[in-house]
């Protein structure tokens, strides 16, 4: 081991601050904040990381020496101190585990128990973080036989002091020979990993990635190597090289790989002070800083830098799956390998693995690099690709050029992937995984390890697109059925199935190159349609597919679905119902796909609501559109028929409905307008205002919890309504605001629970939102404390200017209100609240959070119920909303228009 530098340690001024004081502990902090100091200094100049690491574990080596000298241990003393673990390794960063072994060479702990108590006092007291254990050789053995990661922590050990014969014996004793034979350790550490990386969905992709513990981690070269030391004895990264299972390119990779890990771990711990391996928001502009990505712009600099990780830990997740496959065949397979079974002239099957005949086959045939992956898709059977033909897939990327891209082979066989029964999904992830997608689709490769600094997109956007993909096939399994019912049973109706995985492909390929993303993708893929010789049908829909990826779900959470016209609009853009099935079945994968919070119950209720009308008006006719007045009359016909039935006396229904006004009818169903009717009906005029409470829909994956409210409509009626919905912790979704003729509001609100459920059949949460509403209403004046909740740490990253829009409807009396703006508790409360300022009242409401940000319209007249027709109210009510919103003082002006 190499001598430390006087600047890291000076062991004479150490040894002389230690005479001069009675304690020793102020000579040990003293020299462990030096070398805390200097270390980081030497990081901040971009100094050998390895070194760093490496020289912290040295310097530790030397303070616990200095430790263990002050205690009383002959010289013949059974009793060693070793490092196992990580620091055993002889790495060490800033904050993590110093991992300490107190071997003894009997179970007698007596003779020792007061030095080894006073040595671990002193380093809990010099400011050591350890992790101890006291065992002797014999209780090593025990304890290694029963538990994993004890084996695991004795096979990377180094004695620090004491006898290094006991070490040795420890050593014996937990050698494979008597304990965890390489088969049975193999099998235990990929089931370690797997269960791991389903801590992290088993994505390398993660927003704030885990750079120890999550895919393409730390912890998964570490594994190689705990893997290859048990199997092979005494084994480093470069000593695989030597044993045929890297290439020294391939060590290369890997070691790079490693230190850009390293520097981001070292950087976490100097920043967060402690042991922090998560890439938070918190930390992510600052670590990017600090290895030297300044962009200028902070969010610019962050995705570039989040760029690089994703495609080192995406390297790193490439490389395990070659060398756990080498392991696969070199520690699992026992004697003699069944004898290979050939699936064509390039291809066969040994032990469920394909691999190619003979290691010339993708330089002779090309074509080859594409076929493997159609073959593994058309025999699911098959197991995975041998390591020899995984190498050579990656020996022969280079292969894939303009040339290889226009051969009709190859086109031929990339759509033929498509439309395999089975298998399209994990085998465009192993090919994303072996470098092959990118480079046969180059628009592809831009987007590999792409991320976007928001808490919408919680993937990258190769991920994402992958992970639609795998949405799409999903919707084929029976047991989602249930839970999403419509896009199951559409994706078996698609005429060609595979037009949708390829528009899936492409649908956000654009990201990324400046300009709408859609609008470049579908040039992409109308390119890729020409290149693959689709019929010009298909390309069209795909072109139309990427083009329009977004329109649906837009039109579900922006628009007013009761209004005939816009659900006659979206019938005329989407044309037929080929059209409408695959953009519904596409949208829906898209959302889940984007993040799994989405799709909750409401967003699924209004997808198939938009779904089902525009099916109605396509079989209708689009010439033959549904007036508001054929509505308004099937409505209430039905609703009549429902009350009469009930024994409603229809004089009182009419009688209330003459009161009501079209846009009721308009905006509630049928069955609503029943329900509504008889309650309002029987409920008494002087007891208060009539709250009411059900589920939107019986489907368990679907709506959310509808309250209506009755009441002599004031003006503030929204503002303390919303205000006293927050105070309750709901979400609201959707508002439909109206007042009658007989100056009574009908208020409806759909809502979830903070955590993005419906209510459900909870009599004591209904009631207790019940009686808080009505008692609310009661008592207008005393107006709802708007909640001042802490704002989550994720969301303080995002604090951008919030954007409004103001502009009159074309169609309607109102005035439209869009508002862009980071997610914060008690905002549409704050929002309610300046438009009782401004004296307006709210007619309509669309509330939609994604990610970081809510994107809510909202619909408002002035005190004499008509849209606003003064610009500068506007600009001062724009301005207002932006102030009162805004994390900063001064933000820019947005548009109005009027």
């Amino acid at each position: 081991m190499s001598l430390l530098d006087a600047e890291l340690f000076d062991r004479g001024q150490f040894q002389a601050e230690l005479a001069l004081k009675s304690s020793p502990i102020g000579a040990f902090k003293k020299a462990i904040r030096r070398a805390h100091e200097v270390l980081d200094a030497r990081f901040r100049e971009n100094r050998d990381v390895r070194r760093l690491v490496e020289d912290r574990a040295r310097f530790t080596d030397q303070i616990l020496l200095e430790a263990w000298k002050r205690f009383s241990w002959s010289s013949e003393a059974e009793i060693a101190l070793l490092a196992v673990g990580g620091y055993g390794r002889g790495e060490l960063h800033p904050y993590s585990d110093i991992d300490l072994l107190i071997l003894l060479g009997s179970d007698d702990q007596e003779i020792f128990r007061e030095s080894i108590e006073g040595f671990l006092t002193l380093l809990w007291d010099i400011g050591l973080e350890v992790g101890q254990s006291v065992r002797s050789v014999a209780e090593c053995g025990e304890e290694a036989h029963a538990d994993l990661t004890v084996i695991t922590n004795l096979m990377e050990s180094r004695t620090i002091a004491g006898p290094e014969h006991l070490r040795e014996r420890m050593q014996e004793v937990t050698a494979s020979a008597h304990m965890w034979p390489s088969k049975a350790f193999y099998l235990a550490k990929r089931d370690e990993q797997r269960a791991r990386h389903a801590k992290y969905n088993d994505t390398e992709y993660n927003l704030e990635p885990n750079v120890k513990g999550s895919p393409g981690g730390l912890r998964d070269i570490q594994t190689i190597l705990w893997v290859a030391r048990r199997h092979f004895g005494t084994l480093n990264l470069h000593a695989m090289v030597g044993q045929g299972f890297l290439l020294e390119s391939e060590y290369a990779l890997l070691a790079s790989s490693q230190e850009f890990l390293w520097k981001v771990r070292y950087a976490l711990h100097m920043l967060a002070g402690r042991a922090e391996d998560r890439l938070l928001f918190d930390h992510q502009s600052k670590v990017a800083e600090l290895l030297g990505y300044n962009e200028g712009d902070t969010k610019h600099t962050i995705e570039r830098f989040m760029q690089k990780y994703y495609r080192v830990v995406m390297a790193i997740a490439e490389l395990s799956d070659l060398i756990n496959q080498h392991f696969e065949e070199e520690i699992l397979r026992t004697g003699d390998s069944s004898p290979a079974k050939p699936l064509n002239s390039r291809f066969q099957v040994r032990d469920g693995y394909i691999e190619v005949t003979h290691a010339n086959v993708f330089k002779r045939t090309p074509f080859a690099i594409i076929e493997i992956f159609v073959l593994m898709a058309q025999h699911p059977e098959l197991s995975g690709v041998c390591a020899d033909t995984i190498r050579l897939l990656r020996d022969h990327r280079y292969l894939i050029d303009d040339e290889f891209r226009r051969d009709i082979r190859n086109t031929s066989l990339f759509i033929e992937l498509f439309k395999c029964e089975q298998g399209i999904h994990r085998n465009l992830r192993r090919m994303n995984r072996y470098g092959i997608l990118g480079r046969y689709l180059p628009e592809f490769g831009h987007i590999v390890g792409q991320m976007q600094h928001d808490l919408f997109h919680i993937y990258t956007v190769d991920a994402h697109t992958l992970n639609l993909i795998k949405h799409l096939r999903k919707f084929k399994w029976p047991e989602l059925a249930e839970k999403f019912p419509l896009a199951s049973k559409l994706i078996d109706e698609l005429p060609k199935p595979e037009l949708i995985y390829l528009a899936g492909l492409y649908h956000d390929i654009g990201k990324g190159r400046g300009g709408d993303h859609s609008e470049i993708g579908a040039l992409d893929a109308e390119a890729f349609g020409n290149r693959h010789h689709l019929p010009a049908w298909d390309t069209g829909l795909i072109v139309w597919l990427v083009q329009n990826h977004l329109v649906m779900s837009t039109t579900a959470q922006r628009k007013d679905l009761s209004d005939p016209q816009v659900i006659n609009d979206f019938a005329a853009f989407v044309g037929d119902q080929t059209h409408l099935d695959y953009l519904y079945v596409l949208t829906v994968a898209d959302i889940n796909a984007t993040n799994p919070t989405l799709w909750n119950s409401w967003r699924a209720s209004l997808m198939r609501q938009l779904y089902t009308e525009t099916k109605r008006a396509l079989q209708r006719g689009l010439e033959n559109p549904v007036e508001r007045e054929e509505q308004i009359r099937l409505t209430q016909s039905a609703a009549l028929d429902t009350l009469v039935r009930g024994g409603t006396d229809p004089d009182d229904v009419e009688q209330l409905w003459s009161q009501l006004g079209d846009d009721y009818f308009l905006r509630h169903t049928a069955n609503d307008v029943a329900w509504h009717t008889d309650a309002i009906l029987q409920h008494p005029s002087d007891a208060g205002p009539l709250v009411l409470m059900k589920e939107t829909t019986q489907r368990e994956f679907e709506g959310g919890t509808q309250i209506f409210i009755y009441a002599p409509d004031q003006h503030d009626f929204f503002a303390v309504t919303v205000a006293a919905m927050a105070q309750l912790n709901l979400n609201i979704h959707d508002a439909r605001i109206l007042t009658s003729t007989s100056q009574f509001t009908l208020d409806t609100y759909i809502v979830l629970e903070a955590e993005g459920g419906s209510i459900g059949d909870n009599p004591q949460r209904i009631k207790q939102i019940r009686q808080s509403l009505i008692d609310t209403l009661m008592h207008p004046d005393e107006y709802p404390n708007i909640i001042q909740r802490r704002v989550p740490r994720q969301l303080k990253h995002f604090a951008f200017a919030p954007q409004v829009t103001i502009h009159n409807d074309a169609q309607r009396p109102v005035t439209v209100v869009e508002l862009t703006a980071p997610d914060r508790p008690g905002l549409l409360a704050k929002v309610g609240r300046i438009f009782l300022d401004f004296d307006l009242s709210v007619q309509n409401a669309k509330i939609a959070t994604l990610g970081e940000r809510v994107e809510d319209v909202f619909f408002v007249t002035d005190a004499n119920n008509q849209p606003l027709s003064d610009p500068e109210l506007c600009a001062r009510l724009q301005q207002t909303i932006i102030t009162k919103l805004s994390a900063s003082s001064s933000p820019s002006p947005q548009q109005i228009s009027i």
